[in-house]
């Protein structure tokens, strides 16, 4: 998995987001938060003694939670969807 790109993020917030401008999206922020722990995830697997980068995972997986708590609040249909959609476990 290569690191996101402006084409990557864009991609994504039309996916998700409904729009390439969408950026603010509960949505489109999960799913880009997906993507950097999926990356930075496979980072640590290679690098075991980055812990400035395993700091950072558990600060975007924190991040995260609290998006999909809103969301589960706000929307219970739209969660359900997204975490179908990214593959997370819930």
């Amino acid at each position: 998995m290569s690191h996101l790109t402006a084409e990557n993020k864009k991609q994504l917030f039309n996916t998700y987001g409904g729009a390439e401008t969408n950026t603010g999206s509960v949505e489109a922020q999960v799913a880009m938060l997906t993507e950097r722990i999926n990356h930075i995830s496979a980072h640590i697997k290679t690098n075991k003694k980055d812990f400035n980068s395993e700091l950072n995972l558990v600060k975007m997986v924190g991040r995260r939670k609290r998006l999909l708590s809103y969301l589960s609040r706000k929307d219970i249909n739209l969660y359900r969807s997204l975490i179908e959609k990214l593959g997370l476990r819930k």
